[in-house]
């Protein structure tokens, strides 16, 4: 019922920690798509050796070509109905898939959001600090969520930190990150991750959002995102960093010149503003 794709890159020391987390869901009709994007260390064999112990778990290898890349492929493997994306430094809370899950069918939704535990992301980045082991996670179990239903995600969606415009912030769907949600597969499969490039994230959710028509929205942090240094976003040079905003830009502009009015208006506020002014802070400081 529910695919996961997982893009692999030289990350043995997390593989095994987001691989267990999607082992411990509470609902277990899914596949994981495992995609080895030319891994030089030990991750690859890992991917092999959950495949070999559970047949729920697929392998693909290729040559490297970064993160968007291995999304793509992976997306051409999936079957499920449903789809969720996890980072192979990251980790999933047990209940994710049930939660959404339960959600999607309540509402007839396309697309079901959340949130991360920022409290762990916090706690990791100060034990990284004092040269400390990761934390250990705490799982809150959640019997009946509060949640809302939309029929139009523009009204939510933001990628303001301290959004203006929406009356109550605790249902803010923040940020254009893949993995803070739970997507109907045909919904989104044919839409490609544009390559080469960092910030893919957000021609690739400026196009989600002009497909989605019912939004549910679950205020529970159900992802743990882990702060690893040496990720794409947080290792590349700012020269590259400064030219894949300007790629992301262009490319996400592009998708938005025949929407809706209302649309790319909400969509150029909440959106392409901070990006334009982020993008002007990194040229500041180059």
């Amino acid at each position: 019922m529910v695919s996961v794709i997982v893009p692999i890159y030289n990350v043995e020391q997390y593989l095994r920690r987001a691989l267990d987390s999607i082992l411990s869901q509470t609902h277990k009709d899914w596949e994981a798509i495992l995609v080895d994007d030319g891994s030089t260390d030990n991750s690859g064999r890992i991917a092999e050796e959950y495949a070999q112990s559970d047949n729920r778990f697929k392998v693909v290898h290729k040559p490297n070509g970064g993160q968007s890349d291995a999304r793509n492929v992976g997306l051409e493997h999936i079957s499920g109905e449903f789809l969720i994306f996890l980072d192979a430094d990251d980790f999933l809370h047990p209940q994710l898939m049930t939660l959404c899950l339960e959600a999607m069918q309540r509402d007839s939704s396309d697309i079901v959001c959340f949130t991360y535990d920022r409290k762990y992301r916090t706690l990791a980045l100060v034990k990284h600090f004092l040269h400390l082991d990761d934390p250990k996670p705490h799982y809150e179990f959640y019997k009946q969520p509060a949640y809302i239903v939309t029929d139009n995600i523009f009204d939510y969606a933001t990628e303001h930190s301290n959004p203006k415009d929406i009356i109550d912030k605790r249902w803010a769907v923040k940020h254009c990150q893949v993995w803070r949600c739970m997507y109907k597969t045909y919904s989104v499969r044919d839409i490609k991750f544009p390559t080469g490039i960092i910030y893919e994230d957000f021609p690739w959710w400026s196009e989600v959002l002009l497909r989605i028509k019912r939004c549910t929205i679950l205020n529970l942090p159900l992802y743990f995102y882990y702060p690893n240094q040496q990720s794409d976003i947080l290792s590349t040079n700012q020269a590259h960093k400064i030219e894949s905003l300007r790629k992301a830009i262009e490319l996400a502009k592009n998708k938005y010149t025949s929407a809706p009015e209302a649309k790319r208006k909400a969509w150029e506020r909440n959106f392409l503003a901070p990006f334009e002014e982020k993008l002007k802070k990194k040229e500041a400081t180059q």
